[in-house]
């Protein structure tokens, strides 16, 4: 059968009206429906946000009001630490708001804080006796109290004493001067307990942590207030090899060490002294610091 020529344009026709207004409806709904944005942060309990960020180190703060945020010890609790200049064992020789840091002449120091113990103290005086050293302790006033006789046993030995407050408050020197006053002067009291009219020539701070009134009462009572040249970190308990290696390394003519015979496990401490006291006085003069201090 013949198909008519018209009838099959009339379908193309028809055909094409259909195509075009099918695709003017899509691209007209299309155009309502907005388009996702180019990026998204997420905000689940597994996405990224700000509360999985550290918290801001307020370590420096110390219990300040106020927000404080001048320079914390190195070690809470302990005395010592790093270097200004970052170099591990020494300090700088200019002194924390004028604390004493070396002997004022070529004779070396060495210190002992936070004591007396009655397991590391007497082990500190029978070395230094064998090497005929005399040495400075820095007494804390409770240990005083608790241990009269090796406050005796110290003194008989011809060592000088040191006030190192009643507790080991690193935050004393940010106290009220009446606080600080209080708190020397029962330290000096329990030292002199045992020992009466002892001469207590001298105030460290615990953890170096030196303020203007700290040093100001010290010198009011009349003591030096008195700082380190070399800081093994013996504290740190880092062994008895490290300890001996960086006081000999490090001492020099005037070298003031700081050493603890309390205040943790000081068995490094006594064994590094086995090395330390040998080699020091084969090159150096080793001698108490002088206690012309009241």
């Amino acid at each position: 059968m013949r198909r008519d020529p018209s009838a099959a344009r009339a379908v193309g026709l028809v055909a094409l009206v259909v195509t075009v207004l099918l695709g003017t409806a899509y691209a007209l709904g299309r155009s309502l429906v907005p388009d996702p944005p180019a990026s998204s942060v997420t905000t689940s309990a597994t996405g990224p946000h700000y509360a999985d960020q550290p918290p801001a180190d307020d370590s420096s703060r110390q219990g300040t009001p106020g927000g404080d945020r001048s320079p914390a010890p190195a070690e809470a609790g302990q005395d010592g630490g790093v270097d200004p200049s970052g170099t591990p064992g020494a300090t700088g020789t200019a002194g924390p708001f004028g604390a004493q840091t070396t002997s004022g002449t070529s004779l070396v120091a060495l210190t002992f804080d936070d004591g007396p113990d009655p397991q590391y103290t007497p082990q500190v005086l029978a070395l230094l006796r064998r090497h005929q050293v005399r040495a400075t302790f820095c007494v804390v006033g409770e240990n005083a109290q608790n241990h009269p006789d090796l406050i005796q046993a110290i003194v008989a030995d011809g060592h000088t004493l040191c006030n190192h407050s009643w507790n080991h408050d690193v935050n004393l020197g940010r106290r009220s001067p009446e606080v600080i006053r209080a708190d020397l002067l029962r330290t000096s009291a329990a030292i002199r307990a045992a020992v009466p009219g002892a001469p207590i020539a001298y105030y460290r701070q615990p953890g170096g942590a030196w303020t203007g009134p700290v040093v100001s009462v010290a010198r009011e009572l009349g003591m030096t207030p008195l700082h380190w040249t070399v800081d093994p970190s013996d504290w740190s308990a880092p062994g008895a090899g490290r300890i001996a290696t960086m006081v000999v390394t490090n001492v020099e003519p005037g070298s003031v060490v700081l050493l603890h015979d309390a205040g943790g496990d000081r068995q490094g401490t006594v064994d590094a002294l086995y090395r330390i006291l040998p080699s020091l006085t084969s090159r150096f003069q080793v001698e108490a610091l002088p206690d012309g201090g009241t």
